[in-house]
C-alpha cells in the first residue's frame, strides 16, 4: 500500500468542488460541496444509530436502496434535522439541483448536511450557487470540498492510498468532518470515501460495515452521538480490475486498504476534538474476545474523569481501572497491568491491579505530549482492540456554550 495526496479525487474518475453559498453567515467560509463520478458507482453506507435522524439521511437511505449512486452533495452550517416534512423536501431538492445540471438521476445523488439542529434550511441559497459548484468540479477540487464540510473542525481531514489488486492499481480516497458531538455508534461524523475499484455492492457494504466497527465506531470526543452521521463509499470500477464478487484475496486486500484509510480519518477526528489538546489512544489486550476489548477500550476513552486527567497530564490511573470496571465485560481486576506511553517515554503504573512505584515527574512528562497511549493488559485471552479519543479541556465548554451564535 502507498499513501498519496488527493483525498476523494485521488481515484480515477472522481472530481469535487466547494463554494460559499451563504448558509454560514459569518465570513466567506465555504459551506457547500459536491463529489462527482464520471460513471455510475456501487454504493454503500452506514448511518447513525440515534433515533432522531437528520432529514438528509431519510433521503439518502431511499436513494441508496438500489446500491447505486454517482454524486454526493453536502452542506455545512445547518444540519436540516428536526425540520419535518419540509426538511425532507428540501433534501430532495438538493439532489434535484444536481440532477438538473449533471447527467444523473436525482435518486442517484447522496445528500448530507451538518451544522445546527432544529433550524430550517434555506435551499434557495444553495440553488443560486449550483452552477458555480458544478463548474468548479476538478481533480484539485478536493481542497475546496474538504473545507466546505467543516463546522467546528480546526483541521482538514483526508487520506488516500493505492494498492495492487488483480494486477491493477486501485486507489481509495476519503474526506471527513468531525470535531464535536462525537461518540461511538456509527461514525458520529460525515465521511465520504471514493474508490476506482470494481467491487460488488454487497461486498462493498460488508467491507464498509466491518471497517466502521473497527475504526469510526471506536472514536469518542464528548459522549454525544450525532443525528446526521453517515459514512458513504462510492466505487466506480474505473481501475479496471476484475470485479470483486467473492471474499477472496482481492477482497481482503481491498478491505485492508479501506481499514487503513478509515483509521487515519478516525485518528484525525479524535485529535481534532473540540477544545482538545491531546490525542488519547487506549489499547486493551489480553481480553477474552475482541468485542470485550472494544467495550473496555471505549469505556476508558469515554470517561470524563480519564479525559480530564489527560488534560492535566495527571497519571491518575485509578480512573482508568474504574472505567474498565463499569464497561460491562467480565475480567479479573487482579490481573490488570497498565502503562502510559507517548513519544516522550513509557511508564508502567499498575501491575496485577496494584500500584507500582513510579516517578510522578516522568509520568507528567510522558502525558504532556500531543499523542498519548493508555496500554491495558488483562491476561484473560487473545482479544485486543484500540479506541481513540481526546482530553476534555476548558475550551470545549467555551465552544459549545455559544454554538448557535
Amino acid at each position: 500500500m502507498k499513501s498519496m495526496r488527493g483525498g476523494v479525487t485521488a481515484p480515477l474518475g472522481f472530481t469535487a468542488s466547494g463554494v460559499h453559498c451563504g448558509i454560514r453567515k459569518k465570513g466567506e467560509k465555504k459551506d457547500l460541496a459536491l463529489i462527482w463520478s464520471e460513471t455510475s458507482c456501487s454504493a454503500a453506507a452506514v448511518y447513525t444509530k440515534n433515533k432522531v435522524i437528520g432529514q438528509p439521511l431519510v433521503v439518502t437511505r431511499e436513494h441508496l436502496a438500489d446500491g447505486k449512486a454517482r454524486a454526493i452533495i453536502v452542506n455545512s452550517g445547518n444540519a436540516n434535522t428536526c425540520t419535518g416534512e419540509q426538511g425532507v423536501r428540501d433534501a430532495r431538492r438538493m439532489a434535484e439541483f444536481v440532477s438538473a445540471r449533471l447527467p444523473v438521476d436525482a435518486r442517484d445523488v447522496v445528500v448530507a448536511s451538518t451544522g445546527v439542529i432544529g433550524v430550517p434550511l434555506d435551499v434557495s441559497v444553495i440553488e443560486i450557487r449550483m452552477d458555480d459548484l458544478v463548474a468548479g468540479l476538478s481533480k484539485s477540487g478536493s481542497i475546496d470540498a474538504r473545507e466546505a464540510i467543516m463546522t467546528t473542525d480546526t483541521m482538514k481531514k483526508e487520506a488516500a492510498l493505492s494498492i495492487e489488486i488483480g494486477g491493477r492499481t486501485v486507489t481509495i480516497g476519503a474526506m471527513a468532518k468531525g470535531s464535536g458531538m462525537i461518540h461511538p455508534n456509527m461514525a458520529t461524523m460525515l465521511g465520504f470515501v471514493t474508490t476506482d475499484c470494481a467491487i460488488s455492492t454487497a461486498l462493498l457494504q460488508k467491507a464498509l460495515s466491518e471497517t466502521v466497527r473497527r475504526t469510526f465506531n471506536r472514536v469518542t470526543v464528548d459522549g454525544d452521538t450525532s443525528t446526521n452521521d453517515m459514512v458513504v463509499v462510492l466505487a466506480n470500477g474505473m481501475a479496471g480490475n476484475a470485479e470483486i464478487v467473492s471474499e477472496d484475496d482481492s477482497y481482503r486486500d481491498f478491505a485492508q486498504a479501506l481499514d487503513w484509510v478509515c483509521t487515519e480519518l478516525s485518528r484525525m477526528i479524535a485529535r481534532d476534538g473540540e477544545g482538545a489538546t491531546r490525542l488519547v489512544e487506549c489499547t486493551v489486550s489480553g481480553a477474552k474476545s475482541e468485542d470485550d476489548a472494544e467495550a473496555l477500550a471505549k469505556s476508558v476513552i469515554s470517561s470524563s474523569l480519564v479525559k480530564t486527567a489527560m488534560f492535566g497530564a495527571d497519571a491518575n490511573w485509578g480512573r482508568v481501572l474504574c472505567a474498565l470496571g463499569y464497561a460491562g465485560p467480565d475480567f479479573d481486576p487482579g490481573k490488570v497491568d497498565l502503562a502510559f506511553e507517548s513519544p516522550r517515554g513509557y511508564i508502567e503504573v499498575c501491575k496485577d491491579g496494584a500500584p507500582l512505584p513510579f516517578s510522578e515527574e516522568k509520568a507528567k512528562k510522558v502525558l504532556e505530549d500531543r499523542e498519548i497511549q493508555i496500554l491495558v493488559t488483562l491476561g484473560e485471552g487473545e482479544g485486543s482492540a484500540t479506541a481513540w479519543g481526546c482530553d476534555l479541556s476548558y475550551e470545549y465548554v467555551k465552544i459549545n456554550g455559544d454554538y448557535r451564535s
